[in-house]
Parts: structure tokens; C-alpha cells; sequence
């Protein structure tokens, strides 16, 4: 098909002194009206740069996106470039372009480009533009795969673009889609997105990033719109000038260089020039690269790393495959959640240049290895460390920080505001943060080395992986893909959108960027967005050797992403690629919101659609059933443990009949929960009926259980976000029950946890009654609110009023429990939950019934008694039989010691006595671990084999076991 060029002389735009609305600026009475979307509230964001004197409100389609502010508009030309701020049409395949606009009669559409970005509106019509091509409107509707890759634009119109086009260099333009009306007077215009036709014609497999080779070092970047690409080299890392550089040749939208040997060890920038939507203008970037394995102390340059060198490998690390902690299923897990810094930062045993940082965890000796090395002892089996690649917000150099002398803050009152106004004043210049905002992917974060310098972050991460390993600990780490901490051509922690812009971050209808998650939203439904993530995933498992991922906000993830990263992972062999990856596990946060939720942008990866991958994901059903109410919730909200019915804490819960539901309700979850979340479980409901997991219902009619195999749960009660389990319990508790009482709930919600179906995750310092003095966000809280002791002398709890900024609306709770001497727990206390919590590991270990591996096996032998309408509120009584030749014979034995074990929970106030025909007759009694406790409570717990009665304390878990022997 011929081109059909149209001179510009035949098009004008209507010249008139009023404002017309952002998509309509003819105003002829006699057009149509054009289908317009609901306008919300505008996002205002500092990126976008426009021509002097113009300015329009802009109306953006989603709250949750990026957009400009209001600009006032002046002129035609003005009103044409505020079109193409928006980019609302989509290029979605080499042939279509995808449009929600109606073109009716002798309307028509044209697409404009511009290499120069040069694109304008004059009294002779559009100018500046290289290229303007006619397209066809289509009656069809788009086609089906593009419908599957990009469902929320299902109804747009299909505009057919001519087939002898060459789109390949027309996508590196500033481009446009322009409508006219039957008098060439422009209607409406609007920029374009490009994932789509950039996934069709540019999707790649081949090597990215630095490769290193005997004859040199090759160097490749995915960058199809760009229009030139060079490379800086330097020599050192705090280099002005680059000791060479060099241009990169381009093939199907990959540019590459073959560079000298003497490349290794050096530093580099990519010099992109690249058409950028936010400031419509052609930029030049200097960019990182997307591929860095390591980086510059200040971050601004990348380091040519050698991984595979000699120099950067500890003694012994090419063997650390063979002398990983030994997984026999995944049911064998249990996570203990970390973050770098708290581990050390006020550990004393831990030199001081080592605190806070990855060589804290090599040393045997110290306070926190100890810890850790009992938690080991007595079974857990994984460390989950919250975010350690290159994140923004903290200096890598630590002499740029700020701190606070905390000698001035310790002997403050317990309620007072000062402590948290000096941490605030430095909390963006000190050296903590979580690291949920992140740059580089695949680069260890350099505030935790010694030296951020050259490969020092590499060979301690290194160090500290092969240390956690010969403790006993598998390391997995927290992975934050579902957004970047920044974007635009100028940002220097900007790196992706840098180097091919509009395309790794997600946008909306309008083309401003989502923000959903918190702030620039990825898009793993873009090929080349899924393949960094599954790339960066192998880098860590073959160059690192961890043992696991959490992935943050997984639910913003592409459940094809996840399910192609774990096969990719799974594929590793030992032999082949130094790692076995059939024991790398996936879990994280299946959350459904945002403009992913319900498969809004195709199937993401929520709790519900991962059903059956073996992906496992967080189960807040558990948490807040048994903790009461929601972290979005009123914090006094009572739950299952914190005295929901048996013991008002003053807030109003509403009727006794309502308490009575709720709490009955709340079972009925926790009991799920216990079974693994299974959805095909089959339980007694509070009403007496029996249901599947799925047939119980949260309070919006979403099904309860979602898993259709124990090690997709992920059953919790707390971690690093919101409140810590003893603050939550102490907030939602009434005020005049003791800190004993209190360090006993702290327990029993641990214990519901630890022996549950399924794989149990702790916060650290759940075993240590560990606070954070209320503070319910502390991710920029400084070590003063984060703190842990490994001396157990503290829990750190009354250290001030939590930080004002998520806090101070809850202040007025806050205070008086903090004020309140009897709140805080003694070195007593602490040590007593440590011993008790390693109970719990040891009898999790003790036996495979508590790690059964199949949804078969769950439901053949758990049981869950004191059910139904005429059941005792406030506790569970669970039951796992193992294969006996005359109680199960059906079932096959997999326990060697036990045959049966009975756990109660009571989580009332008060002793808890409960007649059970069905555990008659039986030879049960106290767990050997309970036996040798240091509680001398759960010691008093009593079963009646002629009767089947039990007798459990009031705050208590019990363990009954059978033995083979006995």
C-alpha cells in the first residue's frame, strides 16, 4: 500500500480565544460528542516540561498515576502540545494502533513523527513533523491477542497502519496520532505507548550487560528507541572525565561494543540520546546499566565486575552447593524475617565498623550469630532479609549520613515527643531505611559494605551468604520488582526509564505512570520487563547462591512472570550451573489492588491465581483473625487472642450476639488457616455445617482459602510492616491486665503460627517480645526505633512516641500505654519467650505431622474438634493422626515416634475443659519438649484417657502426643 502524504495546507485547527476541552477543540455545534472518561482528582509531578505559556487543566484517568499540574492555555499551538502530554493511544502491534476515539463519516486519523521532536501546531497546521501517514479506521474490534495482553483497552478502536511502514526506526520519533473533522479542523490528538509494538518487533534472548571473555569485554543494551548510544569508560570511580568513548552499533534495537581486556575493573555510563515522553524533547540520559552488577560508591557509574573471577569468590565458594543446609521439601521450611542493619547496628559483640552491615553475619561469636545459631539448633531453617539490592535514600558513603547522639535520647520519658522529632529531622539523610525503593536490581546494596567501592559489596555479600549457610540457614531475599524509585530522563537514581522510556513502567490511560504500589509502577506484562526480572532472579541464585525469594507486592507481578521465573530457576543444576534450583522457593505478597487488580492488565500474580503453582503467598486471613481487625483498621480492634468477648478493651464491638459471630467467625479462618488455607479442605463451620475452605467467607464474600497445596501459605501473624506482635498485642489487650498476661499471648499467637499446616514466617523479635515503641511504618525510623537486643536485656519498648508522620493519629492510645510502667516487659520475661518460642520450633521438628506435604495428606489426617454452634468460644482443639494398623489403616505412616497428636489452643482468659468422644481411649500425653519446659503453666495441662477429657490453661498451648512405643 502506497503512503498517502496530505499537504498541511489542507488542515487547520479552529482559532478561538476559549478554552476547549482537553480532547475536543473543534467547535462546531454540529459534531458529534466525543466518549469521554470520568475525570478525577490530577496528581501533580514536577517532570513534565512544556513550551512557555501554555497551560491546561489536565484531567487524568487514574488517582493513583502520575500526571502534570495545571497549565493555562493560551493558544492553538499551546492546546496541540498539551495533546501530547498525554500519551492515550497505544501501538499495540506492528499493524494497529489502538485509539478510544470514534471516527465517523468523512473524519479521519492521521500518525505523525518526529526525529527531532519537533512536532507543533501553526496557523498552516501541524509542522515539524518527517513522517505523516493516513490510518484506516477498522469496524472490527482489536484483535484477541491483543485483547490477553492488554485487556483494559478491550473496547478501544482498532487504526490499521500501512504495512510498507517502516516501524522499526519510526518508534525512536516523538510520535502522534492526530483526528480531523470533515473540515480538517483537528478534533483530537494525543501522544502514543509503544510496549505493544516494541514487545512485537524488538523482543530479545540474547546476552545483556557486561561479558567477560579472554579476548575482551562485550558489552550489550536493550534499547530500541534510542538514537545513539555510547558508552563512558573510567578508570576510577570518582573520575570527572572518561578515559575513552565509545559509540555502540545498533542491531534490531540491541546496541553493543566489543571493549578491551582492560575494560575489567573499570566503571561505566551509558550516554543514551532517546525521544523522552515526560519532557517531549529528544534527551541525552546518562544512564546505568539496567545489567550492572556492580556499581560506584556514589552510584552514579557502573563497575565492570568479573563475577565469575577468582579475586571476587571467598575461600571455598565454588563448593558452598554442596554444603547448603540440607531441604528435604519445601513443607520442611520455616522464615525468620531480617533486615540487614537491625541484626547489628546496636550489637556491641559486633566490631563497630562491622555493624549494621553484611559482615555482622560472619562473625561466630557475636550476639546475633548466637541468636541465630539457637533458632537453628532448634529447627528454623530460613533467613528472609528484607531488601539488599542498590536502593535509594541512603549514602552508600557512610560519611555523608546524619545521626543523632543517642545519649541524648536515652534517658527521655517513655511518652515523650522529643526522640522522634531528632529522628525526624535526620531521617532522610541517616543510614536506615527498609530498601522498598529500589534502583538497581541486580547489585548488592553498598551502605551494608564496608566499602562501597569497587567489588568490596560483592565478596562481603558473598561472605555473609556462605556464613548463614554454615550456620544452618538458607537466605532468601526480599525482591522488589513491582516499582522503581524513580523515573525521567534526569534522576540520577532513574536507570530504566532512562534507557527505552515509557516502556519498564506501567502507565495508565492517559500515559502518565502508575503509582499504585507507592510509586512507579513496573510492568512485567512487557517481555522485556519479564525477562530482567527472571535475569535478575538467576543472577542472585547462580552468582549469590540464596535460597529463596520474597517478592514484594507480587500481585503487580504478571502471574506468567512468576510461574516462568520458577521454572527457569528449577532448571539449574548443580552440575551444570553450580546451584541446585529445585530447592530455591518462591513466596510473597498476593495482594489484589491497583490497576492490576482482577487481571486488570492480564492475570496477575494474587493469592487466588496462583493456586496451584507452588508459589506460596502471605495469608493475612490468619493474622487478623487472630490478631482482631486489620492493619487498616482500628488499631483497638480484638481478635481471637487479644480478648475478643472474654475481655472488652473499652472499643465498641458492637452487640454480644455480634461479639459471639465475630469470634466464631475468626475460628472458623484461624482453623482454615491451621489446614494450610487449603480451598478444598473440608471442616465443621461454627453453624455445624460442613464446608470446603473456599465456601468460608470474609466479611466482603471473598472466599477464605485460596491454596490447593500446603506450601503456597504463608501463614503469619506479623512482620517488618506495621505493628510488631508484641505492640499489636499491647494496643488491642485492655490496659489492666498484666505484661505477664501479655508476654503469654505473644506466645500463643507464635504458637498458632508454628504449628500450623503450612510455612510458618516470623518477624524478628516476635521471640523476644520485640517493640518499636508503637510505631506502626518504621521504615525510615532510624536504628532508635528499630532496634533489636540480642543481649535480651531490653525489648526497646517506651523509647518515645513513634515518629509523628504515620503516628500521630493514634498518639492519644499510644501515650498512656507507653507512660504505663507496667507495659514493659523485664530481661525475665524476654528470655522466658525466647525459651518457649524454641519450644515451639522443637516440637515443629519433632514430627513430619506438622509438615504435611500434600493437600491429600491434610485432609486424610487433621481434624478440628470443639466446632459447631454449641463449641466453646475462644479455642481450637486440632488433631493430627498418623497411619496406625487400627485407628488409620488406610493411611500410611510417616511418623516413626508419634501416631497421633493433639494441640489445643485456648486463648481465653480462663481455664479451658473440653470432652472429646473421638480422642477416647488413647495414650496421650504432654509433649517430651512441653515436659521439659521452663513454663510451669502448660505443665498443669491434663488429659483423661476414659473420658477424653482435656484440661488446658487459660493463655495456653498444649501439645498431647501418642507414641508408637508407648
Amino acid at each position: 500500500m502506497a503512503l498517502t502524504l496530505i499537504p498541511t495546507s489542507s488542515v487547520h485547527l479552529l482559532n478561538s480565544t476559549s478554552v476547549a476541552p482537553p480532547q475536543i477543540f473543534a467547535s462546531d455545534s454540529n459534531l458529534r460528542p466525543r466518549r469521554r472518561r470520568r475525570a478525577v482528582s490530577p496528581i501533580s509531578i514536577s517532570r513534565h516540561r512544556l513550551p512557555s505559556r501554555t497551560s491546561l487543566h489536565c484531567l487524568c484517568s487514574s488517582s493513583s498515576a502520575s500526571s502534570p499540574m495545571s497549565l493555562e492555555v493560551s493558544t492553538p499551538n499551546s492546546q496541540f502540545l498539551h495533546c501530547l502530554i498525554y500519551s492515550r493511544a497505544y501501538w499495540v502491534t506492528q499493524g494497529v494502533i489502538a485509539w478510544n476515539v470514534d471516527v465517523a463519516g468523512e473524519e479521519s486519523c492521521y500518525l505523525y513523527a518526529s526525529k527531532i521532536a519537533g512536532l507543533s501546531f501553526s496557523e498552516d497546521g501541524i509542522d515539524g513533523y518527517d513522517l505523516r501517514i493516513k490510518l484506516e479506521a477498522e469496524s472490527s474490534s482489536l484483535p484477541a491477542n491483543v485483547i490477553e495482553k492488554f485487556p483494559h483497552i478491550r473496547d478501544y478502536k482498532s487504526f490499521k497502519v500501512p504495512s510498507d511502514l517502516d516501524v522499526r526506526d519510526l518508534v525512536k520519533s516523538q510520535l502522534a496520532v492526530v483526528c480531523f473533522d470533515a473540515k480538517g479542523r483537528l478534533i483530537q490528538g494525543t501522544g502514543l505507548q509503544l510496549p505493544g509494538v516494541l514487545d512485537e518487533l524488538f523482543s530479545y534472548d540474547g546476552p545483556l550487560g557486561a561479558h567477560f571473555t579472554p579476548e575482551g569485554v562485550s558489552l550489550h543494551l536493550w534499547a530500541p528507541t534510542a538514537q545513539a548510544v555510547s558508552v563512558c569508560i573510567y578508570k576510577n570511580p570518582l573520575d570527572k572525565s572518561p578515559m575513552e568513548i565509545c559509540p555502540l552499533k545498533e542491531a534490531n534495537g540491541v546496541w553493543s561494543i566489543e571493549g578491551a581486556c582492560s575494560w575489567e575493573g573499570c566503571y561505566y555510563m551509558y550516554k543514551v540520546s532517546v525521544y523522552h515522553p515526560s519532557t517531549m524533547k529528544v534527551e541525552t540520559c546518562f544512564a546505568n546499566d539496567p545489567y550492572a552488577r556492580g556499581l560506584s560508591a556514589d552510584g552514579s557509574k557502573s563497575f565492570l565486575a568479573n563475577l565469575d573471577s577468582d579475586d571476587l569468590k571467598p575461600k571455598g565458594w565454588d563448593n558452598l552447593a554442596d554444603e547448603k543446609p540440607c531441604l528435604k521439601s519445601y513443607s520442611d521450611i520455616s522464615i525468620y524475617e531480617l533486615h540487614v542493619r537491625d541484626f547489628s547496628a546496636y550489637d556491641e559483640t559486633v566490631e563497630r565498623e562491622n555493624r549494621g552491615g553484611y559482615l555482622a553475619f560472619t562473625l561466630k561469636d557475636s550476639a546475633g550469630v548466637k541468636h541465630l545459631q539457637k533458632l537453628v539448633d532448634a529447627g528454623l531453617t530460613h533467613l528472609h532479609l528484607l531488601p539488599t539490592h542498590q536502593f535509594g535514600d541512603v549514602d552508600d558513603e557512610k560519611e555523608n549520613w546524619k545521626s543523632v547522639d543517642t545519649s541524648l535520647l536515652d534517658g527521655l520519658p517513655p511518652g515523650s515527643t522529643e526522640a522522634q522529632a531528632r529522628i525526624t529531622e535526620i531521617q532522610n539523610d541517616n543510614g536506615y531505611n527498609w530498601g522498598y525503593n529500589p534502583v538497581l536490581w541486580g547489585v548488592p546494596k553498598g551502605s551494608y559494605a564496608s566499602d562501597p567501592t569497587g567489588p568490596h559489596r560483592i565478596i562481603e555479600f558473598r561472605k555473609m551468604v556462605q556464613a548463614l549457610n554454615c550456620t544452618g540457614l538458607n537466605v532468601i531475599l526480599d525482591v522488589v520488582y513491582n516499582h522503581l524509585h524513580a523515573n525521567g530522563p534526569h534522576d540520577k537514581d532513574s536507570v530504566l526509564d532512562k534507557i527505552v522510556p515509557g516502556y519498564y513502567l506501567r502507565r495508565n490511560n492517559d500515559g502518565f505512570i502508575e503509582n499504585s504500589t507507592c510509586v512507579n509502577n513496573t510492568a512485567s506484562e512487557h517481555y522485556m520487563v519479564d525477562r530482567l526480572i527472571r535475569d535478575d532472579l538467576l543472577n542472585w541464585v547462580v552468582n549469590y547462591k540464596v535460597d529463596g525469594f520474597r517478592f514484594d507486592l507480587m500481585g503487580h507481578i504478571m502471574k506468567a512472570t512468576m510461574v516462568n521465573a520458577k521454572s527457569a530457576i528449577g532448571s539449574l543444576r548443580k552440575e551444570k550451573d553450580g546451584v541446585d534450583g529445585s530447592r530455591i522457593y518462591l513466596y510473597g505478597e498476593g495482594w489484589n489492588f491497583g490497576e492490576v487488580a482482577n487481571n486488570g492488565r492480564g492475570i496477575n500474580a494474587s493469592q487466588f491465581n496462583l493456586c496451584g503453582t507452588g508459589i506460596g503467598s502471605f495469608n493475612d486471613r490468619i493474622r487478623d483473625a487472630i490478631l482482631g481487625g486489620s492493619p487498616f483498621g482500628h488499631p483497638l480492634q480484638q481478635g481471637f487472642i487479644t480478648g475478643l468477648l472474654s475481655q472488652p478493651n473499652g472499643h465498641d464491638h458492637g452487640s454480644e450476639a455480634t461479639q459471639e459471630l465475630m469470634l466464631s467467625t475468626a475460628k472458623d479462618h484461624i482453623q482454615i488457616g491451621m489446614a494450610a488455607n487449603l480451598k478444598d479442605y473440608m471442616l465443621t463451620n461454627y453453624e455445624g455445617k460442613e464446608v470446603n475452605g473456599s465456601e468460608v467467607l470474609m466479611h466482603d464474600a471473598t472466599p477464605v482459602a485460596y491454596a490447593s497445596q500446603p506450601t503456597e501459605t504463608i501463614n503469619y501473624v506479623s512482620a517488618h510492616d506495621n505493628e510488631t506482635l508484641f505492640d499489636i498485642i499491647s494496643l488491642k489487650t485492655p490496659m489492666e491486665i498484666s505484661v505477664d498476661e501479655r508476654c503469654r499471648i505473644n506466645h500463643l499467637a507464635s504458637s498458632m503460627i508454628a504449628l500450623s499446616q503450612g510455612i510458618p514466617f516470623f518477624h524478628a523479635g516476635d521471640e523476644i517480645l520485640r517493640s518499636k515503641s508503637l510505631d506502626r511504618d518504621s521504615y525510615n525510623s532510624d536504628d532508635w526505633f528499630n532496634r533489636l537486643d540480642f543481649s535480651y536485656s531490653s525489648n526497646n519498648w517506651g523509647v518515645g512516641l513513634p515518629p509523628k508522620g504515620k503516628n500521630e493519629h493514634n498518639w492519644p492510645l499510644i501515650k498512656p500505654r507507653l507512660q504505663d510502667p507496667s507495659f514493659k516487659p523485664q530481661s525475665s520475661h524476654i528470655v522466658a519467650t525466647l525459651h518457649n518460642f524454641l519450644d515451639l520450633l522443637r516440637i515443629r521438628y519433632s514430627s513430619p505431622l506438622f509438615r504435611l506435604d500434600t493437600a491429600k495428606a491434610i485432609q486424610e489426617r487433621v481434624r478440628f474438634h470443639n466446632t459447631g454452634p454449641s463449641s466453646i468460644p475462644g479455642a481450637i482443639v486440632m488433631s493430627i493422626e498418623d497411619g496406625h494398623k487400627s485407628i488409620l489403616p488406610s493411611v500410611s505412616q510417616i511418623d516413626p515416634v508419634y501416631s497421633l497428636i493433639v494441640v489445643i489452643f485456648n486463648a481465653r482468659p480462663s481455664e479451658f475443659s473440653f470432652l472429646s468422644p473421638a480422642l477416647k481411649d488413647r495414650n496421650l500425653e504432654l509433649h517430651p519438649v512441653q515436659v521439659m519446659s521452663g513454663d510451669e503453666t502448660v505443665k498443669k495441662s491434663v488429659y483423661e484417657a476414659f473420658s477424653g477429657g482435656f484440661t488446658v490453661p487459660a493463655r495456653t498451648t498444649t501439645v498431647f502426643v501418642e507414641s508408637r512405643n508407648g
